[in-house]
């Protein structure tokens, strides 16, 4: 089998959970930030991301979304999560939107989320294929297209647009305080979320600056900081969070998971054990890949 792409990342693995989160971000970027022509007011969701054209080549970008009914899309998007320049990317990034376009049959948009200028810049220009007349143009979302949110109110109504501020301007502590301020006005089940996406992105500078502001709150927040700050009694929100990850990533990768381990995996509380299985889901095929050598 022919697998395209590097191992992933934190970084990559939590800006892929943060458009699987709320796939209405990506039409957002599309659309208000990059001046794509996305249709508006029609349901955004989740598809699947296996885009096989034949047994031997293994096609799954990290996000696929689509734009209208389920059944009859109006416009997909292939989210693509670069770190760095990759030559073997820029064979399959075209092969994405082929094979999309032919399962779909409607306009697909490749958008490209780079965290680094040089990826970026480099993730924008022209591929040429070997198909005569088939150029693919990606849309990319790098460091100058996420602006510098300083003002709360700002960050709670784009909190991931604010989460990806933290994660490139991070070094403005204006930036960190919106983000942290705009958290305590999401709903409760969301709000620990977006703190977690933001620290895992975030500099370490910035991620100190994240727990002393968060020393002198009340609030509670999901994350190693949290742990050793609000006590035992915030590890199983910290353990449900973890078991969702290690399911997110299973399924982002195409890996089937029965309900005995998807029960397994969510009543674990053991954070060094979840941590575990989240690595070990990077590269698993199979649930029980995530067990082994622990029975």
């Amino acid at each position: 089998m022919i697998t395209f792409g590097a191992m992933p990342s934190p970084l990559h693995d939590t800006l892929n959970l943060l458009f699987r989160h709320r796939p209405q971000f990506a039409v957002e970027m599309l659309r208000d930030h990059l001046g794509v022509d996305v249709p508006g007011g029609l349901p955004v969701q989740v598809a699947s991301n296996d885009l096989n054209d034949r047994p031997s080549i293994d096609l799954r970008p990290d996000v696929v979304i689509t734009v209208g009914p389920r059944h009859s899309p109006l416009h997909a998007i292939v989210v693509e999560i670069q770190q760095r320049p990759d030559p073997d990317k820029q064979r399959a990034l075209p092969r994405y939107a082929a094979a999309l376009w032919l399962q779909l049959d409607c306009p697909v948009t490749v958008l490209v989320v780079s965290p680094e200028a040089r990826t970026a810049s480099w993730a924008a220009k022209p591929i040429r294929t070997s198909l005569p007349g088939y150029t693919l143009t990606c849309e990319v979302m790098g460091p100058d297209h996420i602006p510098v949110i300083t003002d709360p109110a700002e960050a709670a109504a784009h909190p991931e647009l604010s989460a990806l501020s933290v994660m490139n301007h991070g070094e403005h502590e204006k930036v960190v305080e919106a983000f942290v301020a705009a958290l305590q006005h999401l709903p409760d089940e969301h709000a620990p979320h977006y703190y977690e996406y933001g620290y895992r992105m975030a500099s370490q500078a910035a991620r100190h600056l994240m727990e002393a502001l968060m020393e002198s709150t009340v609030w509670p927040v999901y994350s190693p900081f949290a742990k050793m700050h609000y006590g035992k009694g915030l590890e199983a929100g910290r353990a449900e969070g973890e078991a969702r990850a290690v399911l997110t990533i299973l399924e982002a990768r195409g890996v089937p998971v029965d309900e005995d381990d998807r029960a397994f995996i969510m009543e674990c509380t053991d954070l060094k054990r979840l941590d575990e299985w989240a690595r070990r889901a990077i590269t698993a095929t199979s649930a029980a890949d995530l067990f082994a050598e622990e029975s």
